[in-house]
């Protein structure tokens, strides 16, 4: 048992060790990347409501290389630029983008609309020595409207089909295209704009940076659903309302990690080759999609016509408790946790039965196998009792000897002298060790002492004892 609890104990280590080591690997990676997300959705539905706010972010990277120079590196060479503006429903551009994103959510068979809306942009571009790189970003902010499907006393339901927030073609804001990568380079860099056109690295730099195919193909039931039961009075202002929700069930939808719900999520990477004077490489990279989407109350998925919807009610059914994705039954898990408590206890059981069959009788040394003997000896005018005590027979020594003694390495063995036996002492054993003339009373010669010391040579003890003991030194 003692062997199994120690392999455990190993086992147990060594995992949270290859965990601990997994996750500052992790830490250390992600500390050093720049995130570079294809498409960020974060919306707050208020199904009390008749509009919600939302927000888009869009981002790529498009790196040029370069790494035996030539006339494309000649052309960017040492060129850093950032092309930035922000405009709402005022530009035509911000207009025109609003009628293709709702075209796009009527396409997709969903009823929602989008009733405003503000563009961000920030375009970055910095030469570097074997390469360029072209940071796009695009963000929207806007109101959404009609998504309530229907609405009675004990439930609403509401359209989740508005999510691809996708538009193919320029958009132009000021004199900008927002949405297609290459276009952006035709008119800041026209020169090295040259080199892509009619390449496989025209096709790669002209994908539409405002799409979010895949966080509409990622169907809700793959997403991580999770609800707060208390309704925390700090989250009203996120759905951009008062502290009237205090109280209320808010529930959440999350996507773009890696799981079983969702498969493995990684960057999406498209790369093409351009031959000219020298070989280059243009190569794209977005991260996986994300997306997060909350709503006012307890949320049950279903589909009407093809279309995803959620029903949503002020509280979630009677009995009902999850953590994850559909209605995990709250008896499920007090059910684990009782079997697991059973483990337990069976696993003491069975220890202790254990325990008691090997250990049966007397368990260490017996002390009938023991004998004492005294250590000390007079010291001046008393006596001490310090003692030792010692095997009677020497057969076990092995099993119960010092451990101290093996790190006395190669020493020859030393012979334990016998106790002390009750003998008529020697001339020596009896002669008093005191200094006469030292002028110390307590070292005056009491030779009625009869002790263990030596007389010194010069001790002026009169007793023929000491004499002789003197003698015999001298």
């Amino acid at each position: 048992m003692d062997k199994f609890i120690t392999l455990m104990s190993m086992i147990f280590f060594v995992s949270r060790a290859i965990i601990l080591t997994v996750l500052l690997t992790g830490l250390i990676i992600v500390g050093t990347s720049t995130p570079v997300w294809a498409a960020q959705l974060d919306a707050r539905i208020n199904p009390n409501e008749s509009s919600s706010p939302f927000k888009m972010n869009y981002q790529k990277t498009i790196f040029i290389e370069y790494p035996n120079g030539g006339n494309l590196f000649d052309e960017l060479r040492g060129k850093q630029w950032t092309v930035s503006g922000t405009a709402d429903l005022s530009n035509p551009g911000v207009k025109d983008l609003l009628a293709k994103l709702n075209s796009k959510i009527i396409s997709d068979g969903s009823q929602a609309r989008i009733s405003d809306l503000n563009v961000t942009y920030d375009f970055h571009l910095k030469a570097r020595n074997i390469s360029t790189s072209i940071d796009y970003k695009v963000i929207i902010e806007g109101t959404l409207t009609n998504y309530v499907i229907t609405k009675d006393t004990q439930r609403t339901l509401i359209d989740l089909g508005w999510r691809g927030l996708s538009v193919d073609g320029e958009i132009l804001i000021d004199g900008t295209d927002i949405n297609i990568p290459l276009n952006l380079l035709k008119s800041e860099e026209p020169e090295a704009y040259t080199f892509f056109v009619g390449t496989e690295a025209e096709d790669i730099l002209n994908a539409p940076l405002i799409n979010a195919d895949f966080i509409l193909e990622q169907p809700m039931t793959n997403w991580h659903f999770l609800f707060d039961p208390t309704g925390i009075t700090s989250d009203a202002a996120t759905f951009g309302i008062d502290e009237s929700i205090a109280g209320y069930v808010i529930s959440s939808w999350t996507m773009g990690e890696s799981s079983i719900r969702e498969g493995i999520q990684i960057e999406k990477v498209f790369e093409a080759e351009i031959t000219s004077d020298q070989k280059y490489v243009v190569r794209s990279v977005q991260s996986s999609d994300q997306g997060n989407l909350a709503a006012v109350g307890f949320g049950a998925l279903d589909t009407l016509e093809g279309l995803e919807i959620a029903g949503i009610t002020p509280t979630p059914p009677e009995g009902y408790a999850t953590t994850s994705t559909g209605g995990f039954p709250v008896m499920i898990v007090y059910g684990m946790a009782g079997m697991a408590a059973l483990g337990g206890i069976g696993f003491f059981i069975y220890s202790n039965r254990s325990l008691k069959k090997e250990a049966q009788g007397q368990q260490g040394i017996s002390p009938n196998q023991l004998v004492s003997y005294e250590t000390s000896a007079s010291s001046g005018g008393y006596q001490t009792n310090r003692g030792e005590v010692q095997l009677k027979g020497d057969t076990d020594y092995q099993k119960t000897r010092n451990v101290y003694e093996d790190t006395q390495q190669q020493s020859p063995p030393q012979q334990q002298s016998p106790p002390p036996q009750a003998a008529t002492p020697s001339m020596l054993d009896q002669a008093c060790g005191c200094e006469a003339d030292s002028g110390d009373p307590d070292y005056a010669c009491d030779c009625a002492m009869q002790g263990h010391c030596i007389c010194s040579a010069d001790c002026k003890c009169s007793t023929d004892v000491c004499k002789e003991a003197v003698g015999q030194l001298s």
